[in-house]
């Protein structure tokens, strides 16, 4: 049976934006990462537990948990566990002040 993977719009917004981003050097890159990010989404929905429990102070950001992306490893998935798979919360390159983005968005 296959896992559920959804995405919030934000996490989409996150993935086109660095794709492009990415790709301003080389279309091939882009491709890559967008291919590694669904892989990243497809291994997290079959053990949602894998990636590491987040702290964040905002409680709008509750039982958030991460795991790089393979190949990129600067860029960060931010997920929930669900039952049945995973939601995709945001895709967040690790240079990024990620405690202030979490805090925000509450």
């Amino acid at each position: 049976m296959s896992k559920q993977i959804t995405k919030k719009p934000q996490a989409r917004r996150d993935l086109a934006e660095a794709a492009d981003y990415i790709a301003r050097d080389s279309l091939d890159a882009a491709r890559r990462f967008l291919d590694a990010a669904e892989a990243a989404f497809e291994l997290l929905a079959a053990m949602p537990e894998m990636g590491t429990r987040c702290n964040f102070r905002s409680p709008t950001a509750s039982g958030i948990r991460m795991w790089s992306i393979r190949g990129f490893q600067n860029y960060i998935v931010f997920y929930r566990p669900l039952d049945d798979g995973v939601d995709v919360v945001r895709v967040i390159h690790g240079a990024r002040d990620i405690q202030a983005i979490f805090n925000e968005s509450s």
